[in-house]
């Protein structure tokens, strides 16, 4: 399962920037293991030393990765865990991983983007959903998310009166 994205590199030692699409840190226990997939679909594995939380994202260790050049060359890749690692949620519940990436539609099939990636804020979760260089911030409610499809990839939302479409 996608559980993040590298984005940068943080200091000298080999620490790397994540964007994370987990709602808790708890999957990135020490010792874990990691698939790595780069841009240009190379694979590798590594092990999870720590992680803390760092601004808009988090800030990762991996045991492989001592170095800021190390690091630098995993800028761009995907982080991936086993599927099993996860306990089943309850029907209607989803996984923050399992969003990011769904194709947003409105109600009447106008495609609004891609589901880039979650907010969280105090009453609710907002949807960020990126087309082409626009951007439209959807609030993860019932009342404005009307279906999501895991398996297709498409999530159906009503917009909220005032909120402009991409």
């Amino acid at each position: 399962m996608l559980i993040g994205k590298i984005v940068g590199v943080y200091g000298v030692k080999g620490t790397i920037r994540i964007q994370s699409y987990a709602e808790l840190f708890e999957i990135f226990k020490p010792d874990t293991a990691l698939l790595v997939i780069s841009p240009e679909d190379i694979k590798a594995r590594y092990k999870i030393g720590w992680i803390k939380s760092h601004a808009r994202g988090a800030l990762l260790a991996l045991r492989e990765i001592s170095s800021h050049d190390q690091a630098k060359a995993l800028i761009g890749s995907k982080l991936y865990v086993e599927s099993a690692r996860f306990p089943k949620l309850e029907k209607g519940n989803y996984y923050w991983f399992e969003l990011i990436g769904l194709n947003v539609y409105t109600s009447d099939d106008r495609y609004l983007g891609c589901l880039e990636s979650i907010i969280e804020t105090g009453a609710n979760d907002v949807y960020v959903v990126k087309k082409n260089d626009l951007e439209i911030l959807i609030p993860a409610l019932k009342s404005v998310v009307k279906s999501i499809d895991i398996e297709q990839k498409i999530m159906r939302v009503e917009l909220p009166d005032g909120l402009e479409e991409i």
